[in-house]
C-alpha cells in the first residue's frame, strides 16, 4: 500500500510540475502542452476518428513486424546457438550487418516495398530481429550440458530431440527477456517507419508537428505509452503461464 500510495504522489507531483512549468516563461504552452489541455486535443482526435484510424493502422504494423521479427530472431538465434559451424560462418555477416539502426534500412525499404505497410513492417522486424536473435543464442549456449548428457542417457539421441525436448524449453526463459525487451523496441521502430509516410500514429504526430499541434504529438506519446504498458502486462500474463513449471 505504502508504495502505490508513493507512486501516486510521485505522478501527481510530476504532473503539477508539468503544469506550472509553462507558466515561468510566456508563450511557453505552444512549446510544451499542460495536462489540462490534453483531454480536449484527445476528444478531438477520438471524435473524428483519427485517433482510432492510427491506433489501428500502426498495431497491425507493430503487431506484425514484431511477430516476423521474432519469429527469425528465435530461429536464427537458436541454429546459431544449437550448431556452432553454423554460428562459425556466420560470425562476420552478424558483425557487419548489427550495427546498421533500422533507420539506415528506411531507403531500402522505400525501394523494395513503396511507401506501403510491408515497408513499416520490414523497419519493425529488423529492429526486433538482434536483440532476440542475441538473447536466443546466448540462451541456448548456457543450457546447462548436464542436461544434454541425461537427455541422451534417457533415449533422446538425435541433435533434433535434443534441442526440441531439451535444449529449447530450457533456454526458453532467456529467449523471453529478449522478446519482452523487443516489445518497447518495437513501438520505438513503428514512430521511425512511419514517418516517411506510412499511417499510423507516427505519421500523425510528424503531421501535428509540422503544425506546431504539441498537444496532438503529446495525446499520441501517451497513446503509445498506454499501448506498450497493455501488451508488456498481457505478455507478463502469458509468460507466467508458459512457465509455470519454474514455479
Amino acid at each position: 500500500m505504502k508504495q502505490r500510495l508513493a507512486a501516486l504522489l510521485g505522478l501527481v507531483l510530476f504532473l503539477g510540475a508539468w503544469e506550472l512549468a509553462p507558466l515561468l516563461t510566456p508563450g511557453a504552452h505552444a512549446l510544451l502542452p499542460v495536462p489540462s489541455q490534453l483531454p480536449g486535443a484527445f476528444w478531438r482526435e477520438f471524435q473524428n476518428g483519427v485517433w482510432l484510424a492510427c491506433v489501428g493502422a500502426s498495431l497491425s504494423h507493430y503487431l506484425i513486424g514484431l511477430g516476423v521479427g521474432v519469429a527469425f530472431g528465435v530461429a536464427a538465434g537458436v541454429a546459431t546457438g544449437a550448431l556452432p559451424p553454423l554460428e562459425w560462418a556466420t560470425a562476420w555477416i552478424t558483425r557487419i550487418l548489427r550495427p546498421i539502426p533500422g533507420l539506415a534500412w528506411i531507403p531500402f525499404a522505400i525501394l523494395w516495398f513503396g511507401v506501403e505497410e510491408k515497408a513499416a513492417v520490414f523497419i519493425i522486424a529488423i529492429g526486433v530481429f538482434w536483440i532476440v536473435y542475441f538473447s536466443a543464442h546466448g540462451a541456448i549456449r548456457n543450457v546447462d550440458r548436464d542436461l544434454v548428457e541425461v537427455a541422451a542417457a534417457f533415449g533422446f539421441r538425435t541433435s533434433w530431440e535434443k534441442l526440441v525436448k531439451v535444449q529449447f524449453p530450457a533456454s526458453l526463459p532467456g529467449i523471453l527477456v529478449g522478446v519482452r525487451t523487443s516489445l518497447g523496441q518495437a513501438w520505438m521502430a513503428v514512430v521511425a517507419a512511419e514517418l516517411f509516410g506510412v499511417a499510423g500514429l507516427g505519421q500523425r504526430m510528424n503531421q501535428a508537428s509540422s503544425l506546431l499541434a504539441t498537444d496532438i504529438v503529446v495525446v499520441y506519446m501517451l497513446t503509445m505509452a498506454a499501448l506498450y504498458g497493455l501488451i508488456d502486462m498481457a505478455f507478463i500474463f502469458a509468460q507466467s503461464r508458459l512457465l509455470t513449471w519454474k514455479a
